[in-house]
């Protein structure tokens, strides 16, 4: 592929030197650059005695992403991701990667993530029942732990099926509940989770002899096989893919929830206006729905977009060129760290009016030509787009429409709204409801 033409010199040097993107202040820092130095800019990073490139700009985006992606693989922090994923589709490249791709990509079809219906509507029929008691006990409820914890008891189903049941028997307590107890992601975290993988060994065991039927995502990855060798996946692969599962399947969505919630209660006149559509939905929604059912209600979608493109829970992408690139007109070198920030991306003034002001409007298809492709992509783009896309919205949609059409949830003020951006862009404190019965 003809790399674009160059111009002379690079692009600006940011005066502070810091490891950008590894530091609790890097997204406040980011922003102050951006408005700085616009689209592309870079960071010296003293430890690795190299700079960090910074892009924002859609072309870019696209470049490294789809059009000359091959040239790209994962970037700085995914060694810290390792740790705790092990070789998982997150973290793997390469040939191992593309072979798991291929395996995985048949589970996460619409038609293999709407037999989870059920599983999702169970967990928030679940929570709805225990919330509408605190409703009529006039009891707040911690929004964030909530939602932590929902995600992760629909992801647990989704992937262990009727087996959570019984190892959480046998072990007095669900075994994965760490994810949602200890909110750290450090080496501690790690250890604990990891160690964990030896229950998901007895289990792949415990299935290979027993030979029973299931419907879960353990079944699917053990029954997968690669289309060119007819091989299946090896006890270590198995093993990461499952918990790759359960954390990237669990945060993100909880995290997004948490900042749906948290913008409706700010905005009552979008809160008004999703009541109204989902008022009018027709009884079949009153039971599971499926996903083409809840495509239906299209201000709901744009809700959950705009949240989305406000606050992305993968806040920011990380790449490293393999050979040199050329970027918004500037010669990239080969082993260059590449950041792609997509809460910065999401709110570029040049492609979004009023980008800090939420209005899920904007999403109407009467809009879509207003911005380019790859100025919207909370779920990544190009062959590295998250897997889990469909199912995290179909579970993000299923929540919000059987929660609001039966209560309303106002917010309690606390601590100054402030973001935690680490591995997912999460509020720094949690964030407390007030539940109104509709």
């Amino acid at each position: 592929m003809s790399a674009p033409t160059t111009t002379q010199g690079g692009p600006p040097v940011a005066a502070a030197e810091f490891d950008i993107g590894s530091t609790d202040d890097s997204l406040e820092r980011m922003i102050r650059l951006f408005a700085e130095h616009g689209d592309i800019y870079r960071v010296y990073v003293p430890a690795r005695k190299a700079y960090t490139y910074v892009v924002h700009h859609p072309d870019d985006v696209k470049r490294i992403l789809v059009a000359n992606h091959r040239n790209y693989t994962k970037g700085v922090g995914l060694d810290r991701v390792k740790i705790l994923l092990g070789n998982g589709i997150m973290t793997s490249e390469g040939e191992l990667w593309r072979r798991q791709r291929m395996m995985l990509q048949p589970l996460f079809h619409r038609r293999v993530v709407g037999g989870f219906a059920e599983a999702i509507a169970t967990a928030t029929d679940a929570l709805l029942e225990r919330w509408e008691e605190l409703a009529r006990r006039g009891e707040p409820v911690n929004l964030t732990e909530e939602m932590s914890e929902l995600t992760l008891q629909i992801v647990l189903k989704a992937t262990f099926g009727r087996d959570l049941e019984r190892m959480s028997a046998e072990l007095g307590g669900n075994p994965f509940e760490v994810v949602t107890k200890e909110q750290a992601r450090n080496l501690q975290f790690a250890y604990k989770f990891r160690s964990l993988t030896r229950l998901v060994a007895n289990l792949i065991a415990r299935r290979r002899t027993a030979g029973e039927e299931h419907f879960d995502y353990v079944a699917m990855l053990m029954s997968a096989r690669d289309k060119e060798t007819g091989a299946p996946m090896s006890e270590r692969e198995l093993i990461d893919e499952i918990m790759t599962l359960v954390v990237a399947g669990h945060e993100t969505t909880a995290s997004g929830l948490n900042w749906t919630w948290y913008l409706l209660a700010q905005h009552p006149q979008v809160e008004a206006k999703l009541h109204a559509e989902i008022d009018s939905a027709p009884p079949a929604l009153e039971r599971a729905p499926s996903l083409a059912q809840l495509e239906q209600l299209p201000y709901l979608r744009q809700v959950i977009d705009e949240a989305l493109r406000l606050y992305p829970p993968g806040w920011v992408l990380s790449r490293r060129t393999i050979g040199p690139d050329v970027l918004s007109g500037y010669a990239i070198p080969a082993g260059t760290n590449v950041l792609l920030p997509l809460y910065l991306l999401h709110r570029h003034p040049r492609y979004w009016s009023e980008p800090d002001q939420f209005r899920p409007e904007r999403f109407a298809p009467e809009h879509e030509a207003e911005r380019p492709r790859f100025a919207y992509m909370p779920f990544a783009a190009g062959p590295r787009h998250c897997i889990g896309e469909t199912f995290a919205l179909y579970e993000m949609l299923m929540h919000v429409q059987r929660v609001a059409r039966r209560l309303r949830l106002v917010h309690v003020p606390g601590p100054p709204l402030e973001l935690e951006a680490l591995i997912n862009l999460r509020t720094r404190h949690p964030v407390i409801m007030r539940l109104e019965r509709r």
